[in-house]
């Protein structure tokens, strides 16, 4: 699968529940619980929105990132899905500590 249809698939918020629930990293399916809660979100909702602000938002370095996570690792859309998460998470939790 192409980066770009993953990016588009992961922003229909049915597939990024699912692709959320298959990763089964139980570690990084509570935060994304525990930010998505701070939104008033679902967790796939939150997957829906994380995959399209780094697609519209991550800067070169981070595009850099998950296409060499990719390219290394065996299943390179948990590798993708993985990064755009983390990216996430911390961009969301650092936006918290500033209010």
């Amino acid at each position: 699968m192409q980066l770009g249809t993953l990016i588009q698939r992961l922003q229909a918020e049915q597939d990024a529940g699912l692709a959320l629930e298959a990763l089964g990293d139980a570690q990084l399916y509570a935060e994304v619980a525990s930010m998505s809660a701070n939104y008033g979100e679902s967790p796939a909702a939150y997957v829906a929105l994380a995959a399209s602000r780094f697609a519209n938002l991550a800067g070169d370095e981070d595009w850099l990132d998950v296409v060499a996570a990719a390219e290394r690792e065996a299943d390179p859309a948990r590798a993708i899905l993985q990064r755009m998460l983390r990216w996430s998470l911390r961009r969301d939790a650092h936006e918290q500590s500033h209010r």
